[in-house]
């Protein structure tokens, strides 16, 4: 309830000042802690003059190619993501300015998307769930027989088969192989690619039938209005309230490892203990690795370099509490241990303790 004005009447509202957004120009110098601070609608950031306009200029020139009239629209919020129903892309705002580029890769390690072939591998698949949901393409009979339905369930995280020719291959960690919607947004991505020769490169696959069913449906919307358009935005990043402290919090609590395991029979039998100190120490020879394993194994598995560095970082506290050493040459200990990297990893991946991105 609002005090008595002075005339014995209820008193206006308080009006609380309005928060001004930041220009770039205002935060671009500040520290990581300083920028933390920030919440997300506080970024007076826009796609364009950003460094991704010209990937997602490049996109929709592979689509005129192509012959498609749809164009995705396209905005900033806090990660990639094509929202249900919805004709357009969500692109996380760091990539919309190098300073911002610079704290995710601080945060998470790397900075998906964060080059150009990258930018647009993602751009190219999420562009598949767009125009999917722009002409409702999931409630075709033949769609629902050749990829799933879409109605089916996402999981937390999903076992890939690597050697599985029933899916395409375009982003990282057999991506197809996650979701119906996934399947159909990777095939349409590598059908759109500029010079993939898709034809030659699937020749003899089962994944084949889905390509070619993807370009004859691409032909048959060639010059077609889209069903469903508009410049819907979900989450955009004018509404998004939390700092990025929390921001980045959640995240890494999302892709970080859960519950608790030890290594201690592998570690022991790579490293084993030194009863008269001799070898180096493994928890620094692991350190000195561990920029090159963890990018070496997500070449591997597709997981976030951050969710691989959890699993690296538990490893060589475990071989520092055991004080375990270096006793074999240390190019067969990185071999042998990339590989042991390699497999935890991919067990806390199907087991639910680290996450992929769906």
């Amino acid at each position: 309830m609002n005090p008595p004005g002075p005339d014995g009447g209820a008193a206006a509202p308080v009006q609380r000042p309005r928060r001004r957004r930041l220009p770039p120009q205002e935060w671009e110098s500040w520290d990581d802690e300083q920028l933390m601070q920030l919440r997300l609608c506080d970024l007076d950031l826009r796609i364009e003059g950003s460094p991704v306009e010209p990937r997602v200029q490049e996109l929709c020139a592979e689509m005129e190619a192509r012959g498609l009239a749809f164009r995705p629209h396209v905005w900033l919020s806090d990660e990639w993501f094509t929202p249900e129903g919805v004709a357009g892309i969500a692109i996380p705002f760091y990539l919309a300015h190098p300073r911002l580029a610079r704290l995710e890769h601080a945060q998470m390690l790397e900075v998906e998307g964060g080059d150009p072939e990258w930018c647009l591998r993602i751009l190219r698949h999420e562009a598949g769930h767009a125009i999917e949901h722009a002409y409702a393409l999931h409630r075709r009979g033949r769609r629902r027989r050749l990829f799933g339905s879409s109605a089916q369930p996402y999981p937390d995280s999903y076992q890939p088969r690597p050697y599985s020719r029933r899916y395409v291959i375009h982003l990282d960690a057999w991506y197809a192989q996650s979701h119906p919607d996934e399947d159909f947004a990777e095939t349409f991505a590598a059908w759109l690619t500029p010079g993939s020769d898709w034809r030659e490169r699937y020749k003899g696959w089962p994944a084949l039938r889905k390509l070619e069913y993807v370009d004859a449906l691409m032909h048959e919307l060639a010059g077609r209005p889209p069903l469903v358009s508009g410049p819907k935005q979900i989450e955009p990043l004018s509404r998004l309230r939390k700092t990025l402290r929390t921001h980045y919090r959640r995240k890494r609590e999302r892709y970080g490892m859960g519950g608790e395991i030890y290594y201690d029979r592998d570690l022991r039998r790579l490293f084993p203990p030194s009863e008269d100190g001799a070898g180096r120490p493994a928890a620094a020879f692991l350190a000195r690795l561990r920029k090159d394993v963890r990018r070496q194994v997500r070449r591997w598995t597709g997981a976030y370099l951050y969710s691989i560095d959890q699993v690296l970082g538990d490893m060589i506290d475990r071989c520092r509490a055991l004080s375990l050493r270096l006793t074999v040459p240390e190019e067969q200990a990185r071999q042998e241990f990339t590989i042991l990297l390699t497999v935890e990893t991919l067990r806390a991946l199907s087991d639910g303790r680290l996450r992929r991105a769906l």
